[in-house]
């Protein structure tokens, strides 16, 4: 049998390029084969599949802000090379990918899945801007597409907001392989041994300054110290963040870190007592299911991904309001309760081995990406 070529297309950036990059190391390459096109200033590292080999991959102008100019000649460039390629499919990741891809394979007359990994429109609270992202969203899911969620919150959304019929619903949870023995930490450690952890850069989407009141909210009745990974070096809500910290007076409470090495993100995890996410929405983030694998309790916002991962009173807790006193008093309780912590972090790491281990799912999106591709192949 001869293999399905997939090209995939995408802006490969933050939790884009790792769920692509998982993907790709692990999907069986004898039966498929994977073509990257991804933007001219993304992605440095090259792509490999399972046993190493470099990967094809294209750079064109796929970027993430709205240029209608460039997107169009995105959308052209991206259909004059499927055109070459000639793949079976396409896998469009993300919100710009998401429609560059479908629309350059719509015109190709290949079938395309999207993933979205959070839909655009979750990301404002304008709304004009959410209903223009979502109008959108409803003009390229007929056709030759299909949508492949990476949680079941996010099927849900594409079927009552996006209005994706049942059968152009296809889901695939995120996973990750195991993580290794973490190795020691490549930077110094300059927070105390005790302590809670979270990933993401302040923005929105990470409701950040909402994590921040959690801490002042919990400092009030116990000692803690928080350590945020990846908060980056130019994210603009980063000042703004700081601002804060310095007005709530938390300098000697929080760490922020501004880049820090796959490795070192799963050894501070392991090594902190709980995970905390307070995001208004995600896709099924890598970083909770991360501490799943880790054997973490997780504290949480009630959105979309975090409620995937994390079953209330099980695994961790899920917070239902934006009130900081709610997440205090979670977090001070599994602090405080060294067996209750332990059983919620026992629970997790069963719900990652039974759910996320890529090396047990992968074989379920290989199904999708064959049973697709027949499936238009026959007309359907």
């Amino acid at each position: 049998m001869s293999k399905i070529r997939v090209v995939h297309v995408l802006n490969a950036v933050g939790g884009i390029d790792v769920y692509l990059r998982s993907l790709l190391t692990n999907v069986n390459n004898k039966e498929i084969e994977n073509i990257i096109i991804h933007s001219t200033d993304d992605a440095k590292t090259p792509f490999t599949d399972k046993d190493g080999n470099i990967l094809e991959d294209y750079k064109l102008p796929i970027y993430r802000e709205i240029s209608p100019l460039k997107d169009l000649q995105a959308i052209y460039s991206t259909f004059k090379l499927l055109k070459k390629l000639k793949p079976d499919l396409v896998h469009a990741h993300s919100a710009k990918g998401g429609v560059v891809g479908r629309v350059a394979a719509k015109l190709a007359g290949i079938p395309s899945l999207y993933t979205p990994n959070a839909f655009s429109y979750l990301s404002t609270n304008n709304p004009l801007k959410r209903n223009i992202y979502i109008f959108i969203e409803k003009l390229l899911r007929g056709g030759n597409s299909a949508l492949l969620a990476t949680s079941p919150s996010e099927a849900n959304r594409g079927a009552l907001d996006v209005g994706f019929t049942k059968d152009r619903i296809l889901l695939y949870n995120n996973s990750i392989e195991p993580p290794q023995s973490a190795k020691p930490l490549s930077i110094p450690q300059t927070w105390p041994d005790k302590y809670i952890c979270t990933v993401g850069r302040p923005s929105y989407q990470k409701n950040t300054s909402l994590l921040i009141r959690v801490i002042a909210s919990v400092k009030e009745k116990q000692n803690i110290h928080l350590v945020i990974m990846g908060v980056g070096h130019y994210c603009e809500d980063l000042q703004k963040i700081k601002k804060l910290i310095t007005d709530l007076k938390l300098e000697d409470s929080i760490t922020l870190l501004d880049w820090t090495s796959r490795n070192d993100v799963f050894s501070i995890i392991k090594n902190s007592a709980l995970y905390i996410s307070t995001s208004r929405y995600e896709g099924l983030p890598y970083s909770v299911i991360e501490s799943l694998a880790l054997g973490k309790p997780c504290v949480v916002s009630n959105c979309d991904g975090n409620r995937d991962l994390i079953e209330d009173g099980v695994n961790g807790y899920v917070i239902d309001d934006e009130d900081p006193a709610q997440y205090a008093e979670k977090i001070i309780t599994l602090l405080n309760d060294n067996s209750k912590r332990e059983a919620m972090g026992a629970e997790s790491f069963t719900k990652f081995t039974e759910n996320y281990n890529i090396l047990n799912t992968i074989q379920n999106l290989e199904d999708h990406y064959k049973n697709f591709v027949k499936r238009f192949k026959h007309g359907r």
